[in-house]
């Protein structure tokens, strides 16, 4: 099984509790939960809108990075996410931050997630899930990462572990 990083948001609805059911649809899915992190509340990406709430979780799966991207899809559309604009209001959005130490570049997949970097909403709640955890193409740990950010954001710790 290959230890995998995801990063969940919401802002419609029960941001909560669209994060806690999307967590146990990948438990049933062969993405088994290990650690997750705090509950976050973040300010969104581009258009203004509702905040969003944020975690990161730590999940083991035999799934191949296809797979695993078909499958978190699926537990979107599920749990009611559909098509609107970019960086628009989500009932959820789950990214593949990272596939074990993996690099992946393909037409519809990118591991790490090029923009992990930068968003202090992947790089907090990651920091409590695997701060040693070392980024393959960075070569920092998420612990050192977050500490370079500009926090130029809003991000607040809503619920702890």
């Amino acid at each position: 099984m290959t230890t995998i990083y995801l990063s969940l948001g919401s802002n419609i609805g029960n941001r909560k509790k669209n994060l806690e059911k999307a967590v146990a649809e990948l438990n049933k899915n062969n993405i088994k939960e290990i650690k997750i992190s705090s509950l976050y509340e973040t300010e969104p990406v581009g258009p203004k809108q509702r905040n969003f709430y944020n975690i990161a979780g730590k999940f083991k799966t035999n799934l191949n990075p296809q797979e695993l991207l078909k499958v978190l899809k699926q537990t979107e559309q599920k749990l009611g996410r559909t098509k609107t604009y970019r960086w628009g209001p989500r009932v959820i959005d789950i990214d593949i931050l990272f596939y074990g130490k993996q690099v992946i570049k393909s037409k519809n997949l990118i591991i790490p997630h090029k923009e992990i970097i930068n968003r202090a909403f992947v790089l907090v709640p990651m920091k409590e899930v695997a701060s040693n955890f070392v980024h393959p193409t960075q070569h920092k740990t998420i612990k050192t990462l977050n500490n370079v950010l500009q926090k130029d954001t809003y991000i607040k710790c809503i619920e702890k572990i």
